[in-house]
């Protein structure tokens, strides 16, 4: 069953004039927009680095403004001549989560942010927008780019091999996933590849991305490190990687990131992409994921393919964590007087925009979590990092635990709506 709100998005999105245009306004390659944000707890600043053209247009050329409303950050392109939106994405950075953390409180700090686009044909306006406490989007920075400006370099993509490991077809009608090689030397290449079909592999074992093995494109780009392995500050080790990976994001032991985003979108505009996935060689238990940004795990531990499954919940489909007795290092993530982005919790404060629609007439809200309930869509208390106050779809998820079977249906449903965005 979908969600009325996103019928109702979805009516909008279509009436746009960049919809079935792809060719007016744009060509087959893209435009990437680096900048940095800057800031604490309290403000946001942006800094823009350089913009560069980079080969291949890999995402969608007829739903080009997006319609789900996710993200913590929006950006929007405008054509300049004729005042209309032709493209739009959310996103969220490392930034965004660092933000929400003690140590923003009492100090400012920097982070390397890219934005990607197709690349425009005549004068666009970018215009960059946060999300604020209470829900809503307010323009955070705004530039007008020409496309002719001889400042946007058109250098040679990185020198590293690419392999198919699956491939369903044209990329404007498939998911591309692009898994990049992190801690691998030179003579773990092939170790690599293998790592990157068993992952894919346990992806398309679950569902919902069972049903569309035949919608996606796998790509591995090998990207060489001088060490094996990644940091792990807590242990006193540390790698010289080519992402610059480590463990103790925020000081918490398990979650395994990168700040590089600027090398790690450099090796992904080797094919075209979607969504990219940062594969780390190690046997650590840890990862992470964030939305339209990239999700990383490591490859050696034994619940491995379970982490990447979970983290790219996040990093493809905007979900959230439904676990709440982990700890973790945010400070009061969830506002309780606003309802979440993200499609799989809520705070009940306009719950008629999430699963209401899939709760049936005799299930109680709030929903016990008892075993009579068990693989039931209801209303639990416990998410989003908190005991009280935020409510997830069902006792057991993927996005809640590593013991569950696999996602709810809530989560399912919504995979299905952006890969069905992507391809369709």
């Amino acid at each position: 069953m979908k969600w009325i709100i996103s019928f109702i998005l979805l009516s909008l999105s279509v009436t746009s004039p960049a919809q079935g245009n792809f060719e007016k306004y744009f060509t087959n390659k893209v435009l990437r927009f680096d900048f940095m944000l800057a800031g604490n707890s309290q403000k946001t600043v942006v800094y823009p680095v350089g913009m560069k053209e980079e080969p291949f247009w890999g995402g969608s050329i007829t739903n080009m403004i997006d319609h789900f409303n996710y993200g913590n950050f929006r950006y929007e392109v405008y054509d300049v001549a004729e005042n209309v939106l032709i493209y739009s994405k959310g996103f969220c950075t490392l930034y965004q989560e660092w933000q929400t953390t003690d140590e923003a409180k009492v100090m400012e700090r920097c982070f390397y942010e890219v934005a990607t686009m197709p690349f425009p044909k005549n004068k666009i306006r970018f215009v960059l927008n946060i999300r604020e406490r209470n829900g809503s989007f307010s323009k955070l920075y705004e530039t007008t780019i020409d496309p002719a400006d001889y400042f946007i370099r058109k250098e040679n993509t990185m020198n590293a091999g690419v392999t198919k490991i699956y491939y369903s077809g044209d990329s404007h009608n498939c998911v591309d996933l692009v898994f990049i090689a992190e801690g691998y030397k030179a003579d773990e290449m092939g170790k690599f590849r293998e790592d990157v079909k068993d992952m894919a592999d346990y992806l398309f074992s679950e569902a919902p991305f069972n049903d569309y093995r035949k919608k996606f494109n796998i790509w591995a780009v090998e990207s060489v490190s001088q060490d094996s392995g990644t940091d792990i500050p807590g242990e006193n080790i540390y790698a010289n990687t080519v992402l610059n990976s480590s463990f103790y994001t925020f000081n918490t032991d398990r979650y395994l990131t990168t700040q590089d985003i600027k090398s790690v979108n450099d090796y992904a505009a080797l094919v075209p992409h979607d969504a990219i996935i940062v594969l780390i060689n190690s046997t650590k238990y840890g990862g992470g994921g964030v939305y339209n940004y990239y999700c990383g795990t490591t490859t050696g531990h034994k619940l491995s393919k379970k982490v990447f499954i979970h983290e790219f919940g996040h990093s493809f489909a905007g979900l959230a964590d439904e676990y709440y007795s982990s700890s973790v290092a945010y400070d009061e993530f969830y506002p309780l007087d606003v309802e979440p982005w993200e499609p799989n919790i809520t705070t009940m404060v306009n719950f008629d925009s999430k699963w209401k629609k899939m709760v049936g007439k005799n299930i109680p809200v709030p929903t016990p979590a008892e075993e009579k309930y068990n693989k039931t869509t209801g209303v639990f208390e416990g998410g989003g990092y908190s005991a009280k106050g935020i409510y997830r779809p069902e006792i057991e998820c993927r996005m809640k635990s590593n013991t569950s079977k696999g996602f709810c249906s809530v989560c399912r449903e919504s995979i299905k709506e952006m890969i069905e965005f992507y391809t369709r």
